[in-house]
């Protein structure tokens, strides 16, 4: 269906909200479907989804920003707490309509079980919100934790001395409608209406305040990257909380698309549901991390459903979550290409929460047929993420450039170094970080003049004529060999899955440095009780980083699923692996430790570990192999 009514050059709105009355008021658009949420059994042609139109979607969220404003006044701070769904759309919408700053999260457990609370209790903290937005049912949870005797004191005091609002409350449309009859009074460009936490992947989650204004800017500069119109029509699982699955949910709105939504737990249930909505809905874009292809080709499933998966209306399959391997992207186009998927849909991307999300991207819209990832340069086994200008001018919208992380002044193309972005859409720092805020968001380069610049710190090289963009790794991972030279962990990491892709989980290994010794943890597909097979995975891992990095690993560990800390989109946790391991916190079925000649120094099992620590000594240069859940033996803290 086409949407004559839309104009290309309709002015843009100052602030993403502002797209919606628009739209709504369109007779074309208010019946078109804003938003689509499928469950795992709604992509039969039996079973129906849940739909927002336009013209509902702009309805609910007026009456979700008025009941609002009734407890709450504008510019007050809020917690929304509500699962994956369209609910959770609306009232994102609404708190910006209502000019509130909100934080949307996932709801912890109200068991508050597992220590699956400390995300909350840092948001509570930080952000002193004056209300928390939550489900009924799960109110009345939370009440009885409060009132239970075995609960957490300390948490329940905080729960119970903050203001709790339902979401039947405020979704309740007999109140008449009053804001912005007039004016509107939502939140301005200039204002922060949004906390978003960083991933957490190189250390604790840090509040980045988003105003209204760079949050439209990021969104647009995304439309037109992707080339996004009202015909298109996005599939997302991505978590709705922050980064790229939130700013998906503006993007819609900002470009009057279709998204099809579902939950990431959905996803990883059953990966070949992502495939059978982009059939089903003939979606033209949608966002995945990088380790969504590799998962996809090995367990989509695409001979075991009833619905048969046709690709070919993609037009933008964005990856994101960097390092983007070139293989993997091979691999998936080859299994995918006989279902329709066209190779130049791939589109390698660049984000990250201190710019909104969106940077930029690899991919450009020409009608030729050259444009496949295929023929885009490889650096070190990995695909570019961004084409960059030809120069740093003063005047450029959005300058990328990358910087000498000591000197702070700009490399050559060739040479590797840290990322720095300027753009409208940085975000305006931290909150109550006043320091960091200025070493992040307001860098320039040394001995020059030159505007202020994001550093993302993330590891980047510029090469070939069209510079092309190659995102290495992050700064705080890099691994210092003892020659002076330096490694990416995903690389030890890569090689080391490599090795037993039938017995490791894929993205779920950790490389970094304890004390001078190279360690690599990694997660097993299943429990396995041979010794001889957990001591030849040892082995063919340590085997397969030499023969494939030249790296000498001095220690392997092997545990159980789920030991492996991860962010909510993917990213390895390697600064709270190390932790989790020298805190004596992983549940290990083998630990191995090697010397530089290859000879295994020493092999634990896990009915072997009870008191035994082997100490590291720097004179005879030993390797100690850590005892875990062993109340007797020190923390590993103390050994480095």
């Amino acid at each position: 269906m086409n949407y004559e009514n839309y104009d290309p050059s309709f002015p843009d709105q100052p602030v993403v909200d502002l797209y919606l009355p628009v739209w709504a008021n369109l007779p074309a658009f208010r019946s078109k479907p804003a938003f689509i949420w499928a469950d795992d059994d709604s992509t039969s042609e039996s079973q129906g989804s849940l739909t927002l139109t336009y013209a509902q979607l702009n309805d609910s969220v007026q009456t979700i920003s008025s009941r609002l404003l009734l407890p709450l006044q504008r510019g007050d701070t809020v917690v929304v707490l509500c699962p994956p769904g369209l609910l959770l759309v609306e009232i994102i919408f609404g708190c910006q309509r209502a000019g509130l700053l909100s934080i949307p999260m996932y709801p912890p457990y109200p068991s508050f079980a597992n220590e699956n609370y400390h995300h909350l209790v840092r948001v509570l903290s930080q952000t002193k919100p004056k209300a928390l937005v939550a489900h009924p049912d799960y109110i009345a949870s939370v009440r009885e934790y409060i009132s239970s005797s075995s609960s957490n004191k300390n948490l329940a005091v905080l729960l119970q001395n903050i203001r709790w609002i339902s979401t039947d409350d405020i979704t309740d449309k007999r109140v008449d409608s009053n804001i912005g009859s007039l004016l509107y009074s939502g939140c301005k460009p200039h204002e922060v209406y949004l906390i978003q936490y960083t991933s957490g992947s190189t250390g604790i989650p840090k509040p980045v305040l988003v105003t209204a204004g760079s949050a439209a800017h990021n969104v647009r500069t995304a439309r037109k990257a992707y080339d996004l119109h009202p015909n298109s029509v996005i599939v997302s699982w991505l978590p709705q909380y922050h980064d790229c699955g939130l700013m998906f949910l503006l993007l819609t709105i900002v470009s009057g698309a279709t998204s099809v939504l579902t939950s990431p737990n959905a996803f990883l249930r059953r990966p070949r549901l992502w495939l059978e909505l982009i059939t089903k809905f003939r979606a033209t874009c949608t966002p995945v991390p990088s380790f969504t292809l590799p998962l996809v080709v090995k367990r989509g499933g695409v001979d075991k459903g009833t619905l048969p998966i046709n690709l070919w209306s993609m037009k933008n399959l964005i990856i994101i979550n960097e390092p983007i391997y070139k293989k993997s992207a091979e691999e998936f186009v080859d299994s995918f290409k006989d279902f329709g998927l066209n190779p130049s849909s791939i589109s390698p991307s660049y984000g990250l929460a201190e710019n909104c999300t969106f940077v930029s991207t690899a991919w450009r819209s020409i009608n030729n047929s050259d444009n496949t990832f295929q023929n885009f340069p490889s650096h070190k086994k990995l695909l570019p993420s961004a084409r960059l200008a030809s120069s740093y001018e003063e005047d450029e919208d959005i300058t990328i450039v990358v910087v000498n992380e000591n000197t702070h002044e700009p490399v050559e193309d060739g040479i590797e170094g840290e990322i720095w972005v300027s753009s409208p859409s940085n975000a305006s720092g931290y909150l109550g970080h006043p320091f960091l805020t200025s070493e992040i968001f307001q860098a320039r380069f040394s001995n020059m003049a030159s505007k202020c610049f994001v550093r993302t710190g993330d590891r980047g090289i510029v090469k070939g004529e069209e510079r092309f963009l190659f995102v290495t790794g992050r700064c705080s991972d890099v691994i210092k060999l003892a020659n002076n030279e330096e490694i990416h962990p995903h690389y030890i990491e890569t090689a080391a899955y490599n090795a037993c892709p039938k017995y490791l989980r894929g993205g779920c290994l950790a490389a970094f440095k304890i004390s001078r010794t190279i360690a690599v943890v990694a997660e097993m597909q299943r429990s396995e009780k041979d010794n001889r097979v957990l001591r030849m995975i040892c082995e063919k891992m340590k085997l397969s980083i030499l023969k494939e990095e030249g790296i000498e690993v001095g220690l392997v560990f092997l545990v159980k699923i789920g030991d492996v800390p991860k962010t909510t989109s993917g990213k390895i946790k390697r600064w709270a692996a190390k932790d989790k391991l020298v805190e004596g916190n992983m549940s290990i079925a083998m630990e191995m430790g090697l010397d530089n000649n290859n000879s295994v120094l020493s092999i634990t099992h896990a009915s072997q570990r009870k008191g035994r620590v082997i100490d590291e000594d720097e004179d005879k240069k030993d390797i100690f192999v850590p005892i875990v859940n062993s109340q007797t033996r020190p923390s590993l803290l103390s050994l480095l």
